[in-house]
Order: C-alpha cells, then sequence, then structure tokens
C-alpha cells in the first residue's frame, strides 16, 4: 500500500510541477506564448482559472498524500529510535598498559 501511495505521490509532484511551469508570472495563463486562435476554452482569462485550479487540486492532493504516507510510516523506525536511547555494547574491560621503560643512554 506504500509503494502504491509513494507512485501516486510521485505522479502528482511531476503534474504539479509542470502545471505551475505552464503559468506565467503575472496569472496570464499560458507560458509557453500566446493563446490567440485557442478558443473560448483555453482563451486569457478561463486558461487561468483552469490553471489555478488544477493547481489547487493538485497541491491539495500533494499535502493528503505526503500526511498518509507519513502517518502509515511513522511506527517503521521504531526498532532504533536514537543513538542515546540503546544501551552501550557490552565489552570487556581493557587489560591494563605495561609500563614504559626508562630509556637507557649508551655510550
Amino acid at each position: 500500500m506504500t509503494t502504491v501511495l509513494l507512485v501516486v505521490h510521485l505522479f502528482v509532484t511531476l503534474a504539479l510541477i509542470g502545471l505551475v511551469l505552464l503559468q506565467r508570472s503575472e496569472g496570464g495563463g499560458l507560458g509557453i506564448g500566446s493563446s490567440q486562435g485557442m478558443g473560448a476554452f483555453m482563451g486569457g482569462r478561463g486558461t487561468a482559472n483552469l490553471l489555478t485550479r488544477g493547481t489547487a487540486i493538485l497541491g491539495t492532493a500533494f499535502f493528503v498524500l505526503a500526511l498518509a504516507l507519513a502517518l502509515m510510516n511513522r511506527g517503521a523506525s521504531l526498532q532504533s529510535r536514537s543513538i542515546l536511547d540503546s544501551p552501550p555494547p557490552a565489552s570487556a574491560p581493557a587489560a591494563p598498559a605495561a609500563p614504559a621503560l626508562p630509556a637507557v643512554p649508551t655510550n
């Protein structure tokens, strides 16, 4: 189930990126070129409304899918939550170091 939601989330993300890139910065519709000769559906005001509505729908779907994925995977990492929570590994005590021998001068 998580894999399916992740794939859907990827497609929604790519569609949202494409839809945002199609918009003009001043909100005039398709940023690819002029909308002359495209008819009433893709002309001026209709294009801006269509792209704005599509952006809102895809943005909402993006956040809903992100929350769903986060809620589904919140219990997956309970084995080791933090380095500080796990006890230190048991090891044998270190052997005492041998005393250093004094340097003997040679003549």
